[in-house]
């Protein structure tokens, strides 16, 4: 019997907001989920946009990740499971916009969501933690608690803007914090292919990056932009959809694993 792959632990980062971080956090990990791996997607971006995207009612919950970050709960209480089998969730609260400044005081501030996740990492073969749009202590918890960055780029101007600093701090911390962590992953989201500018942006992220960049792109896509407010990942909203088959293929990309038809 072949010994079980070590859990990936990926930051879904991008200090950018509106780059389709959340977006792909919640269809990644269900495309995950669908592929028979057991997935957790993590939300640590106070706005809760990955928790409410999966169903779950952030102002309805007896504990969410803020609780586990600064009052030591257990990440086992918080996991919420959602209508797509695999595929739970850790949820946010509004209470994480003040976790940045109440952190600052906490031993080993920096460690927090690694500690939870090691507790609760022997019943997952992924986690996907959906990082603020910030480069705060939160966004340090993510990082520290991964393996692996994956990094949605916009395909628009601009696109690489900001990213030197998200790299900087990525390796600040795998400097001080977490050896082991690398960026493993850029995807290239809102993609547009009758533009030539999303076709030139492409091709300079690609330029920059080589093998690092998913070969895999995601469509700006109005069914995409919908499914959230339906509480639904999109392989579950519209399973058929362009975005969904995208998601499908990118997971197999990510995993290595054969994608699922549909």
């Amino acid at each position: 019997m072949e010994p079980r792959p070590l859990p990936r632990i990926l930051a879904v980062a991008n200090q950018k907001g509106g780059v389709g971080k959340t977006t792909t956090a919640i269809n990644l990990g269900a495309a995950l989920a669908e592929l028979g791996q057991r997935t957790l997607v993590v939300d640590l971006d106070p706005q809760g946009n990955a928790s409410t995207g999966l169903g779950i009612n952030i102002r309805d919950l007896e504990l969410s990740m803020y609780d586990v970050l600064l009052s030591d709960a257990r990440l086992e209480d918080c996991l919420e499971a959602t209508s797509s089998k695999n595929l739970f969730v850790a949820p946010s609260s509004l209470d994480l916009a003040g976790a940045e400044i109440e952190l600052v005081s906490v031993m080993s501030r920096e460690q927090r969501l690694s500690t939870a996740i090691a507790s609760v990492i022997d019943d997952f073969d992924y986690v996907l933690i959906d990082c603020p749009p910030s480069l705060g202590l939160l966004t340090v918890n993510g990082l520290a608690a991964a393996s692996e960055v994956l990094v949605p780029i916009q395909c628009e101007y601009y696109a690489l803007e900001g990213l030197g600093q998200l790299l900087r701090n990525v390796e600040l911390v795998q400097r001080n914090l977490n050896p082991r962590l690398e960026v493993s992953t850029i995807v290239l989201v809102m993609y547009d292919s009758r533009t030539t500018l999303a076709a030139d942006v492409a091709k300079e992220v690609r330029a920059h990056f080589g093998d690092k960049v998913a070969k895999v792109m995601i469509p700006r896509t109005v069914r995409l932009s919908e499914a959230p407010s339906y509480g639904l990942p999109i392989t579950s909203f519209d399973p058929g959809s362009k975005g969904a088959k995208k998601y499908r293929l990118l997971a197999a990309e990510v995993s290595g694993l054969e994608p699922v038809r549909n």
